[in-house]
């Protein structure tokens, strides 16, 4: 199921997102938790798609293991209170893609930005030369005291 692989991909996601050295390991735990436990689901998915009255047995003791699973994830909560999850990611794995996907999207993301933002500080900069050249041809004395006062020795071009 693709909804369970992503699941299993947001736990990846987690531990690459929020690895540190005091979160590492209860984040650890805490996949490896989830990992049993989609595992579970999955087995009892395929007991219940070809139930046979034998195999009741069976299917009660990974009725049994799942809700362990979910006993045991319950009593990590408490040790990984500090992630904070964007709710983009839920969005992005209930639409079936991969959360790993949302980091490289807020990276391709914030290099866009960056790229424009560069672009408007370099035009800034370059109405700036401009105008101070413009000033000095019209206010020279005044330009010489303002670049006075702001320290600005450089020759204007």
């Amino acid at each position: 199921n693709g909804r369970t692989k992503n699941y299993w991909m947001f736990g990846i996601w987690l531990d690459c997102m929020y690895k540190s050295v005091t979160m590492a390991a209860p984040l650890e735990d805490l996949e490896s938790k989830l990992e049993l436990f989609i595992e579970n689901v999955r087995q009892i998915r395929i007991i219940v798609a070809d139930f046979q009255p034998q195999g009741q047995n069976v299917l009660n003791q990974k009725i049994q293991s799942l809700v362990y699973g979910l006993q045991e994830v319950d009593k990590l909560k408490s040790q990984v209170q500090e992630v904070h999850v964007p709710l983009e990611v839920f969005d992005y794995i209930d639409n079936g893609r991969n959360p790993q996907l949302y980091t490289k999207d807020c990276i391709e993301k914030a290099l866009t930005k960056n790229e424009q933002v560069k672009g408007k500080i370099d035009a800034y900069r370059k109405f700036k030369a401009h105008m101070m050249v413009e000033l000095n041809s019209v206010f020279p004395n005044e330009l010489v005291k303002y670049r006075a006062i702001r320290g600005d020795e450089r020759p204007l071009t």
